[in-house]
């Protein structure tokens, strides 16, 4: 008798793994149309986040499986936030979407097909894993080297853009960027790092202000954000850690523009280099770096510079996916696309199936900031054309940008705040101070995308206030 039980529940176990397996078969026919997303930044995340579901078989390819809040960045290198503050992961649509943790490399824009490349490592030991012989893309860091294809029906190309280093010789070796929560989080171990070298006792007082010497290149937003936490840092928990030390260190912010903060109004301009140049700040505009070694900054106009720590914010250069497309219009950085986000064939004529947007892409003859703000809004009004378009409705409004002003934190509760260039006369078009500050978090607060950072970010700002940020290096 128990014998027939087990036979049966066999059987039935059988059935239903057979059910799970034709579930996960990629031969299962579709009847919605496949959208993909390349990327998962301001853009990509956007899309994915008020795109018809139920509608679309939405497909991600992205190397991170999460989004980057990046204005949070710089606070989150220096203890002000925790580093999941500023992330969302992708997965929370993993029910209702597919994804994968991988490289686009090629795109095949008449047979609407994809070549990708996976973003994780081989399995360990696994005897299955053999590297494609007929591959012949490079394999990215922490890949298999091995490829895959898929089709697409409608196509989001929002895949950014990389870190300028202008082919300075040293910089992709020995400087660190701030684009992602993985650089905030070397940054902020090699800080306490170079505390901890400066405390040993061998060191003389000169190798210690060598290696507590924080330099920082480039004058934009993303630069001074840093270079003004990292001051907060120093003034703060530095100072009441490190006492001896705290006097040795020592900021140094270079630009090759003869100011900081170039897209701002003149005025905000003069008041966050006067703030900067009285908390102790070095600024060293119309400067050029040459190159880069070990700890080493080479700088045209003073010769050698000796540094603990060189974070390099000097722009965007274009992703290699948006390099290898050759069938595209294109700006040196991006893809060229019409005033409805539809990107240009070589013959002038929009692709009606492929959009592109972010720092990827660019309005042809009408050029935009390559900033998170612009991204966000593309994004937002191609998920209205989008959602109108599997509706089987027409959505022939034209994309407009609604320039909000632009923000930078420069130190000590202070920001400076513009919106001069669209409201010259208007009561808040230009702000400083605790004001402009105020501004600031606000903003970044209502930005928050999830319920749990809207809760997180405020209870870190309001800890690491109360507390102090916690320097534990690990």
């Amino acid at each position: 008798m128990s014998m027939i039980v087990r036979t049966r529940l066999s059987r039935v176990d059988s059935s239903l793994f057979k059910t799970s397996a034709r579930h996960f078969s990629s031969s299962t026919s579709r009847s919605k149309e496949r959208l993909v997303i390349l990327g998962s930044g301001w853009g990509g995340y956007e899309i994915l986040r008020g795109i018809d579901k139920k509608r679309w078989d939405v497909t991600m390819v992205t190397p991170n499986n999460y989004f980057n809040f990046t204005p949070l960045l710089a606070g989150c290198a220096v203890g002000t936030l925790e580093l999941r503050c500023a992330i969302e992961p992708v997965r929370r649509y993993a029910t209702q979407i597919t994804s994968y943790q991988a490289w686009c490399d090629e795109i095949d824009f008449r047979q609407k097909r994809l070549t990708c490349v996976p973003a994780t490592p081989p399995v360990p030991y696994s005897s299955s894993f053999e590297p494609s012989s007929s591959n012949t893309l490079a394999p990215r860091p922490g890949s298999t080297g091995q490829s895959f294809t898929m089709s697409y029906d409608k196509l989001v190309v929002a895949v950014g853009a990389y870190s300028q280093t202008f082919d300075i010789p040293g910089v992709k070796e020995y400087a660190h960027f701030l684009k992602d929560v993985k650089d905030a989080r070397t940054i902020r171990s090699r800080i306490l790092e170079c505390f901890e070298q400066a405390n040993q006792p061998m060191m003389s007082d000169i190798d210690r202000r060598n290696v507590l010497h924080f330099c920082v290149v480039g004058g934009g937003p993303t630069g001074v954000e840093f270079a003004a936490e990292l001051h907060d840092l120093l003034h703060a928990e530095i100072r009441q850690h490190y006492p001896n030390l705290a006097k040795m260190t020592k900021i140094s912010l270079y630009d090759v523009a003869p100011n900081i903060l170039g897209m701002f109004d003149s005025q905000l301009v003069q008041y966050a280099e006067k703030k900067f140049r009285r908390d102790g700040v070095d600024l060293f505009t119309s400067h050029h770096v040459e190159r880069v070694e070990m700890g080493k900054l080479h700088v045209k106009e003073q010769g050698e510079v000796p540094f603990g720590l060189l974070v390099w914010s000097t722009g965007l250069a274009p992703n290699p996916l948006i390099s290898s497309i050759t069938d595209l219009k294109k700006t040196p950085r991006s893809v060229s696309t019409n005033e409805y986000l539809n990107v240009i064939k070589d013959d002038g004529s929009p692709d009606p199936d492929v959009w592109a947007i972010g720092d990827a892409a660019s309005i042809e003859g009408d050029p935009m900031p390559a900033t998170a703000q612009v991204a966000n809004q593309k994004a937002a009004y191609l998920v209205k054309k989008l959602n109108k378009v599997v509706r089987d409705k027409e959505y022939t409004q034209p994309f407009k940008f609604n320039n909000r002003g632009s923000l930078a934190y420069i130190g000590n509760w202070k920001a400076v705040y513009d919106r001069s260039a669209v409201d010259k006369d208007g009561p808040l078009s230009k702000e400083t101070g605790r004001t402009a500050w105020l501004i600031w978090r606000s903003a970044y607060f209502t930005m928050t995308l999830s319920a749990r950072n809207k809760i997180l970010v405020p209870f870190y700002w309001f800890l690491n206030w109360i507390f102090g940020r916690d320097l534990t290096r690990f």
